[in-house]
């Protein structure tokens, strides 16, 4: 490995990288070994510490690495569902040095994915109601409840999961989070229909499922403060986006595409893009496009909507760099920021490409503009509204962690669980 990949300019470490590149890409290799490649050289993700797949590099940096990588159009690191982005950053942030050398390697090797599970039926946005019970049985808990909207769970060997420990504490202060293992008996996972036809959440049902001692991360009955983070990451997550030009691969070793070839990865990739719209949101260029085809440029109403549109996704872009830059230290409640951002943009993008469309917005499947892409794409933007927590509650955080405006008003906060009526015990 050339040296100048450790250095500190950003001239250098570019050039580091292309030759690391030169070095090591071959589109012959299995998305595995390429991946482990990555994670050797600690270029799967550069701001983890070395030796679990990064090298504690600076976020410019990173966006630097990133951009060799894109620009060479090898496949991504991988992304494991909610691995890289939810699982290994809370892990770093409350996890043991045994948990953090023993679950981010193979996220970085793309050997696991995992999902979130947090939402339960009954509860809503009232997270801290949550009802999974966890039940110590000597060095192991004992899990049973259900959640709900899991994304990625039917192919997740690994599970984010808050569970409560103390029915006599507060309901804020009597909840562990646990790393559970997907893979074993008393797991079930059931996809659950979208309106617009996939099937990209899941409902868990946990029967006597087991967890060792070892995968409580942080402190027991301290899981709420450890779920923020996980929240925090989340919606700094949803906003947002990979770089162009990097073919995604699948992680996980029975489900994932550790054995498929990288040249076989990218075609797939390539033909996606070709026949279809990845993302929430239409990108800017093809919702100009689209008004062009549909004979709508010189409409001034849309001319004015595609102009809203264009500025929005700008200045959000500008706004996330910013963000990265500062760590996630912008404003206190950064994450909530993006999130909001990025659900208006998805909103605006439905209202105005349906505009757009016109009549043909009632069509579906192969008879509509585009093979159904822009209804599918418009019918999903409400979940971007809930997923990661709802507006509403971003615009609470942002209130209260951004503007320093008092706690909204609550009578529950010191009375034992047990002595409530939320969630699914009303």
């Amino acid at each position: 490995m050339p040296t100048t990949i450790d250095s500190t300019s950003e001239t250098d470490l570019s050039a580091g990288v292309r030759t690391w590149i030169e070095q090591n890409w071959d589109p012959q290799l299995t998305v595995g070994a390429w991946w482990r490649r990555l994670a050797d050289a600690g270029l799967a993700y550069p701001m983890w510490p070395a030796g679990v797949g990064g090298r504690g590099a600076s976020a410019a940096a990173a966006r630097a690495i990133t951009e060799q990588l894109a620009a060479a159009g090898v496949i991504a690191p991988p992304v494991g569902h909610v691995a890289a982005t939810l699982a290994a950053p809370t892990i770093l942030d409350h996890g043991t040095a045994e948990q953090i050398d023993r679950f981010l390697p193979p996220i970085a090797r793309g050997e696991a994915a995992w999902c979130q599970l947090f939402s339960e039926p009954g509860s809503g946005s009232d997270l801290a109601s949550v009802g999974t019970r966890a039940v110590r049985d000597g060095d192991e808990w004992v899990v049973t409840g259900q959640k709900v909207w899991n994304s990625g769970a039917d192919s997740a060997q690994m599970g984010l999961l808050l569970a409560r420990t103390d029915l006599d504490a507060p309901k804020h202060r009597g909840i562990t989070y646990f790393l559970l293992d997907m893979e074993q008996p008393g797991v079930e996972v059931r996809p659950l229909r979208q309106m617009n036809g996939l099937s990209s959440f899941c409902e868990v049902f946990i029967s006597e499922a087991r967890v060792r001692d070892d995968c409580v991360l942080g402190e027991l009955n301290g899981g709420w403060r450890v779920a923020q983070s996980t929240l925090a990451h989340e919606r700094a997550s949803v906003s947002g986006r990979s770089a162009s030009g990097l073919a995604q691969a699948r992680s996980g070793v029975t489900s994932g595409d550790l054995v498929l070839t990288a040249a076989d990865v990218i075609e797939r990739s390539r033909r996606a893009r070709t026949g279809g719209i990845g993302g929430a949101a239409v990108p800017t260029q093809l919702m100009i496009d689209l008004a062009r085809e549909f004979g709508l440029v010189g409409d001034a109403v849309i001319r004015q909507e595609l102009a809203r549109y264009y500025i929005q996704n700008k200045v959000n872009g500008w706004t996330m760099r910013r963000v990265a830059a500062a760590r996630g230290r912008l404003t206190g409640a950064d994450g909530s920021m993006s999130k909001l951002a990025t659900s208006r943009i998805c909103q605006r993008s439905r209202d105005l490409a349906f505009s757009i469309l016109g009549a043909s917005t009632m069509l579906a499947g192969q008879d509509a503009p585009m093979g159904g892409d822009i209804q599918r794409v418009g019918l999903g933007s409400p979940g971007i509204r809930i997923g990661g927590g709802t507006d509403e509650v971003q615009l609470n955080v942002l209130g209260e962690r951004g503007l320093g405006l008092p706690r909204e008003p609550a009578d529950d906060r010191d009375t034992p669980y047990r002595d409530l009526r939320v969630g699914t015990q009303r």
